[in-house]
Order: structure tokens, then sequence, then C-alpha cells
């Protein structure tokens, strides 16, 4: 049963401070001393905001970041530079509304530093009212899952990320997701990816279906790396919690300043709220286990239809259906995970629950 909607943006507003003040800490961030030199963090929405933040923690824990963003280059990454005191941070142009763009910077990083280990996929968007992507779908649909999984299916083809059972050695994907992902009904499988029209009022309700779908994605992608239980790749989603960030950037005129003055005075400061990412990524444990779901620094389930296996194979095939329309072969079914698959084939066997 999904929950209800919040009533428009104040209710959104509501809630999210009502989540924070209300939210129990269970993990314990990740002390500063924790490091990962050397390994290579790939960070989507890294220019401002969360994003920025996250990539500027990892670089000075030791990480090569590479911040894949649309704008802020270069300043962007000369404020993380020095943020971090590091300079293993590069800037990649993509633009998530444009599956080519996608394309072409999964061609730059197998071309570039030809691995991942870190994968942050954190880049969001929510417009004043509907607008179509380069390809024609609804934008958040459009950046919040499907540029996703086209990422992701290309950086497996590629070798980009290379699964592993070694101990210290697994790869790490990371979805910033949202607990608006619990305000959504059933995923519309009938007409799936077909452009919707929608005013303002509608927007939540659209930006919370664009999250189930990217959450339901995250916990059937865990289930084809990690087929027989033990991690070879850790997924995890999460959400931040309330940010005071330029999320809402697209919000009327007129709500601007109430906005602006209502998140800086209740919600928490990208550097704060990047606490989770930082765990997901740098937490010894989370190298171990896969499927978790992070609400600010507490763990949780994600929605019971996000759980839905059967949801997540169909949602699995419809988009790899869509995304056969926009570029070459990415995943070949019934290939080796080492070797560049994510996907086992139907007949190989899969978890009954989630790691």
């Amino acid at each position: 049963m999904s929950a209800a909607q919040p009533d428009g943006i104040p209710g959104a507003l509501v809630k999210a401070v009502v989540d924070r003040l209300t939210q129990r800490k269970q993990l314990s961030p990740v002390p500063a001393g924790v490091r990962i030199d050397g390994r290579v963090c790939l960070v989507t929405g890294a220019n401002s905001g969360l994003g920025k933040a996250v990539a500027t923690d990892l670089a000075r824990r030791g990480g090569h970041v590479l911040m894949a963003c649309r704008s802020g280059h270069p300043e962007a990454g000369e404020d993380v530079r020095r943020a971090s005191g590091s300079d293993a941070v590069e800037m990649l142009h993509v633009d998530l509304a444009d599956l080519d763009s996608v394309h072409a910077l999964a061609d730059e990083v197998r071309r570039g530093s030809g691995r991942v280990d870190f994968a942050v996929f954190n880049a969001g968007v929510m417009p004043r009212t509907v607008r179509k992507s380069s390809q024609g779908y609804e934008l958040m649909f459009a950046v919040h899952f499907l540029a996703n999984r086209l990422l992701i299916d290309r950086m497996f083809a590629d070798g980009t990320i290379r699964p592993s059972g070694r101990p210290g050695e697994t790869p790490r994907i990371v979805f910033v997701s949202s607990e608006m992902h619990r305000t959504a009904g059933p995923i519309d499988f009938d007409d799936f990816g077909a452009f919707t029209d929608y005013g303002l009022r509608d927007g939540l309700k659209y930006y919370g279906s664009s999250k189930l779908h990217l959450c339901t994605y995250a916990q059937e992608l865990s289930r084809r790396l990690n087929p027989r239980g033990e991690v070879r790749a850790s997924v995890t989603s999460l959400c931040p919690g309330s940010i005071n960030s330029n999320l809402v950037r697209d919000a009327p005129a007129f709500l601007k300043p109430l906005i602006r003055a209502f998140t800086g005075l209740f919600f928490a400061s990208p550097d704060k709220a990047a606490a989770p990412v930082t765990y997901a990524c740098c937490a010894e444990d989370m190298g171990r286990r896969s499927g978790v779901y992070l609400h600010i620094m507490q763990e949780k389930e994600v929605s019971e239809l996000a759980m839905d296996e059967a949801a997540g194979a169909r949602l699995w095939e419809e988009s790899e259906a869509l995304l056969a329309k926009h570029g070459p072969p990415r995943v070949a079914d019934g290939g080796d995970a080492g070797a560049g698959s994510p996907a086992p084939t139907s007949n190989e066997a899969r978890p009954s629950s989630n790691t």
C-alpha cells in the first residue's frame, strides 16, 4: 500500500521537516580518517548541492573523483579541488536528459580511467511543469531512471565496473532516491515510458513515480548482480533527507523566497546530508551487503512496491526494450557478470529475498 501523497509543495516541505526532526540516527558517520586511496568515484550532478559535497568528501578521502554534470565547468571542479586538497578531480560533461550524451559519457569514462569503483547516481530534477527529454520521455523518468539504467548497462558492458568477490574490491553502486517513492502507485507497465502531460499540481506525483522506478530498479539490479547471495557488486539506494539545495530551482517565482527561507532554516546543509552517501561508499560493511536502503542515517526497507520481484523483473525487461532504441547493444543475456553483463539468463537461479 503506498503512502498518501503530500498536498503539493507545502505538504512536501512539511513532511521533509517532520522526517528530519523525527529521524532516529542508527548508523554512525564514517570517521574522517577512513581512506579510499586510488578508488575511482563517479558522481553525477556533482556541480552543486549534495553531489558537490559528496565529490568533495570522496576526494578528501583519497578517491579519484569524476564529476559528471551538465554545467559548472570548470568552476565546480576547481572548488572541489580547493576544498578537498586533492588534484585527483576531473570534470566530465553529461546531460542526463539526452541518452546520446549518456552514451558519450560512458565512452569517455572507458577511454579515460577505464574503471569505476564507486558510482554515485545523484543527479536530480524537479521541473515546475512537464518537460520532455531529448528523446521525448517525461523529464524525471528520463533523468532519475532511464539515464541511470543506460549508464549502468554501458559501464558493465564496457568492463568499466567489474564485479568482484574479493574483500575490499567490491564495486559500489549508490542511487540517491527519495522517501517520495512511497507516495507512488504501482508502475504502469501498460503504457510504460509514454509521455504524459501534467501541470504544477501533479509534479510531485511524477517525482515520486520516477523515484519508485529507481528504487525498484536498484532492488532488481542487486538481485541480478548477486544471484547466489555472494555480493560481487554492492547496490544501495537512499534518501538523504531534506537538503538545503537547488533542487527546487524550477519552483514558481512567487514561492522561491518562501522556499529558500524555509529550507535554510529547517533543512540540512549538503555537507551534512552527504553522510549516508559517504556511508554507502566508504563503510566497510557496505561492501559486503547489497539491496540496502538508507533514509538519512537509518536503515529501512523500501516500499512493498519497490520490493516486488515480479515488478522488478518486468521493469528490467520493459526498460531494456526502450533503451534498445537508443544506441548500440549494451548487455547480452547469459554473459558472465564478471565479463561485463549484470543480467543473468532467465533460467539462472535468483535469490528469493534481498541479501
